[in-house]
C-alpha cells in the first residue's frame, strides 16, 4: 500500500489559491501569510494570522477533505495514531510536538475539472478548547490509547460510551485502506459548533 502524500500536497497547493480567497474576503481585522516552509508545516502550521489591532499572532493548520471532492461529509476525522515503519506515532490532535492553534477544516469541495477548485466551506476550530473538552468528557489520549490497543485488529467504526454516534462522533480504523493504518476520531461538525470549539468560517 502507497502513501499519497506527494499527490496529497499537490492538491493542497492547489486548494491554497481557493482558500487564500476567501481569507482575503472573509478575515478583515486580520493579515494572514501562507508558509511554505516544510518544517513549520511539519509542526502544524499552514498559515499564521495577526490581528491587525492587537498583533495577536496565530498559526493554523488546515485539514482538507481532499479525498471526498465533491461530496458534503457531516463529520471531520481528527488524527488520534498512525503507524510509521512499524512504528506506532501520535495523531496530529494530540501531538504536544504540534504548535497549531486553529484547525481549518476544509468540507464540501468542488471541483467543475480536474484540479480545479471552484468552492468549500470552511470551520475554524480552537485546537485547545477541543483537546479540553475531549478530556472533560473522559477521551484523554492515555484513555484512548487504552482503547486502539484493545483492538488492534480492528477496521472500521468503533462505537464509543464517551460520545452519541449519531449526533457527536465515533473512533474509526483505518487498517486496509491506508497505508499509515491511521486511527480517527470521527466528530460531527455541527457538534463541534455547536459546543463552542468550532466555528463556521464560510
Amino acid at each position: 500500500m502507497k502513501s499519497n502524500f506527494k499527490a496529497d500536497l499537490a492538491k493542497e497547493k492547489k486548494l491554497a489559491t481557493l482558500l487564500d480567497s476567501y481569507y482575503q474576503k472573509h478575515l478583515k481585522f486580520y493579515t494572514f501569510e501562507r508558509i511554505y516552509n516544510l518544517k513549520q508545516q511539519l509542526n502544524g502550521i499552514d498559515l499564521i494570522l495577526k490581528n491587525k489591532t492587537t498583533g495577536e499572532t496565530f498559526f493554523v493548520d488546515e485539514k482538507a477533505q481532499l479525498d471526498y471532492v465533491n461530496e458534503s461529509l457531516p463529520t471531520f476525522a481528527f488524527e488520534l495514531l498512525y503507524q510509521k515503519n512499524g512504528f506506532e506515532k501520535p495523531g496530529w490532535l494530540y501531538d504536544s510536538a504540534k504548535l497549531t492553534h486553529f484547525y481549518a477544516l476544509v468540507t464540501s469541495i468542488f471541483s467543475d475539472e480536474e484540479g480545479v477548485y471552484t468552492s468549500c466551506n470552511i470551520t475554524f476550530v480552537n485546537r485547545q478548547k477541543l483537546i479540553s473538552y475531549l478530556y472533560k468528557r473522559g477521551l484523554t489520549p492515555s484513555f484512548l490509547k487504552a482503547i486502539v490497543s484493545e483492538n488492534k485488529d480492528m477496521h472500521g467504526k468503533l462505537v464509543l460510551e464517551n460520545l452519541d454516534p449519531k449526533t457527536e462522533g465515533y473512533l474509526f480504523f483505518s487498517k486496509r485502506n491506508k497505508a499509515e493504518s491511521p486511527v480517527n476520531l470521527i466528530l460531527k461538525l455541527d457538534f463541534l459548533v455547536k459546543i463552542g470549539v468550532g466555528r463556521r468560517f464560510v
